[in-house]
C-alpha cells in the first residue's frame, strides 16, 4: 500500500487525505483550553473537509476563526436538558466530537495538583456524562467520539510505572482516575448507539494559549526571561537523575493531528492511542538548548559530594507493581523562586516595559507547582507509538522546535517578555 505523507511548518510526516473527505461537520469542547483551541486550528486547516466546526465552551476560543467555526457558550456542569436544549436553540450537531473539556479543581492544602482525586473523578466524569446524555436528547449521535485523556492513565503520577507505555497496559488501580471513569462512560454510550469511540493519551502538552496552567513553557519562559533579565544563568532545579530520564513531550498540534486522524480512519476504530511528538526528549539535551534561545548561560545538576536537595517522597506504591516508590528531588523550587521579592519585581519590571497582559506572577502554585514536577521527575514517560504507526500515522515533531513555538506563541499573546 502507498502512503503520502506531507509537511507542515515544524510539523512532518502528517496524513494527506482523500479528495473525497469533504463536507464534514466538527464539535469541539473545551475550545478555549490548550487542547481544545489546537484542535480547531488543526480543522480550519481543511474547510474544504470541515465545512462547520462548533466550538464548545464557558467563554470564546481565543483568536479570530474562520466562518464555519461557530462558538456555543456552553458549561458541561450543566444538567443534560438544558445541554440538549442550547444544542438544539442553536443547531449544534457533529459528525465528529472532539471532547477536551477538562476541570482542574483546587487540591487540598498541602496536596500536589492531582491531589483531590475524588473531586477530580466526580467533576470530569459529569462533564463527559452530561454532554452525551445531551447529545442522545438531542437526538445528534455523531459517528465518532475522540476522547483526550492523558499519561496519568498509566499512573506517571503516583509512581514509576512500566517503560515503555503501551496502551495495552492494565489499569493503575492505586486510587481512582477519572480517566477510566470517562473512558467507560464513552464506551457504554459508543455501544448503545452503535458508533465508533476512540480515546488519545498524551503526556507534558506544549501549546500557548491564554489559559496556561499545566503549560510548562510558559513558567519556563518566564523563568529564563526573568533570569536573563537579573542578568543570571538559567539554573537547573533538580538532581542529575532526572536530568537524563527519558521523557514525552506532545505538542497540542500534533495532538490535534493526531486526533483528526484516528477519527477519520476505519481502522483506528475503537482503540487507545498514546500521543507524542515522536522525539527522543531529556532535560540534560534541551535545558542547553533553553539558555542558548534567551542567549544566557546555564548551570546543569549539582554533582558535588556536598550537594543537598530537598526530597518529596510519592506517598503510594509505584504502578510498576514492585521496587521502591517514586520521588523527586529539588534544590530548590521554581514555586518558591517565583515568590521571590527581587523575581517579582523583575517581572513587574518586564510587564510594564513590553506592555504584556499579566502584570504579576500568578497562580503561582499552579503554574509553577506543574513545572516543578516536571523538571524534577525522575521516572519516565516514555509513551510508545507502534500502534498509531501500524494504522498509518506517522507524524513527528522536534519537541526543542515545539517548546521554542510554544514559547513564541506566549510572546503573541503578550503573556512573556519577547524572545532575543
Amino acid at each position: 500500500m502507498t502512503q503520502v505523507i506531507q509537511s507542515k511548518s515544524i510539523y512532518h510526516g502528517l496524513p494527506v487525505y482523500p479528495e473525497s473527505q469533504q463536507g464534514l461537520t466538527a464539535i469541539v469542547t473545551g475550545a478555549n483550553g490548550i487542547s481544545g483551541n489546537h484542535m480547531l486550528r488543526v480543522l480550519c486547516e481543511s474547510p474544504k473537509r470541515w465545512t462547520k466546526i462548533y466550538a464548545l465552551s464557558r467563554r470564546p476560543p481565543h483568536g479570530t476563526w474562520p466562518s464555519q467555526v461557530e462558538h456555543v457558550s456552553m458549561d458541561m456542569l450543566q444538567p443534560p436538558e438544558e445541554i440538549a436544549d442550547q444544542m438544539e436553540k442553536k443547531g449544534v450537531h457533529g459528525d465528529y466530537v472532539f471532547f477536551f473539556a477538562y476541570v482542574q479543581p483546587t487540591p487540598p492544602e498541602g496536596g500536589s495538583i492531582w491531589s483531590a482525586v475524588d473531586e477530580l473523578v466526580t467533576i470530569n466524569t459529569a462533564l463527559l456524562s452530561n454532554f452525551l446524555k445531551g447529545l442522545e436528547i438531542n437526538r445528534t449521535i455523531p459517528k465518532r467520539v475522540v476522547l483526550q485523556l492523558g499519561a496519568k492513565y498509566y499512573g506517571v503520577h503516583i509512581g514509576p510505572a512500566p517503560t515503555p507505555q503501551e496502551e495495552q497496559d492494565p489499569r493503575v488501580l492505586i486510587e481512582p482516575n477519572f480517566y477510566y471513569t470517562q473512558e467507560d462512560c464513552l464506551k457504554e454510550f459508543a455501544k448503545k448507539h452503535s458508533i465508533g469511540w476512540n480515546s488519545t493519551l498524551p503526556s507534558h502538552i506544549a501549546g500557548a494559549v491564554p489559559d496556561a496552567a499545566m503549560n510548562f513553557c510558559y513558567p519556563l519562559a518566564i523563568y529564563a526571561s526573568i533570569q536573563k533579565y537579573l542578568n543570571r544563568p538559567l539554573e537547573y532545579p533538580s538532581d542529575l537523575k532526572a536530568w537524563e530520564t527519558t521523557q514525552t513531550i506532545s505538542s497540542a498540534q500534533m495532538n490535534g493531528y493526531l486526533s483528526e486522524y484516528i477519527a477519520l480512519t476505519d481502522r483506528a476504530k475503537n482503540q487507545i492511542f498514546n500521543a507524542a511528538d515522536d522525539c527522543a526528549f531529556t532535560w540534560g539535551k534541551t535545558w542547553p538548548k533553553v539558555a542558548a534561545r534567551f542567549n544566557i548561560p546555564w548551570t546543569g545538576p549539582d554533582t558535588s559530594e556536598d550537594a543537598q536537595f530537598f526530597t518529596i517522597p510519592f506517598p503510594k506504591d509505584p504502578p510498576r507493581g514492585f521496587g521502591p516508590k517514586g520521588s523527586v528531588s529539588l534544590k530548590f523550587s521554581l514555586t518558591e523562586w517565583a515568590q521571590r521579592p527581587e523575581v517579582q519585581k523583575a517581572w513587574d519590571e518586564l510587564a510594564q516595559k513590553y506592555g504584556l497582559r499579566k502584570t504579576e506572577v500568578k497562580d503561582i502554585e499552579r503554574v509553577f507547582g506543574f513545572l516543578d514536577f516536571t523538571l524534577a521527575m525522575t521516572h519516565s514517560i516514555y509513551l510508545s507509538t507502534a500502534n498509531i504507526k501500524k494504522i498509518g500515522f506517522f507524524g513527528f515533531v522536534d519537541s526543542v522546535e515545539s517548546i521554542f513555538e510554544t514559547m513564541q506563541g506566549f510572546v503573541d499573546l503578550k503573556m512573556v517578555p519577547p524572545l532575543p
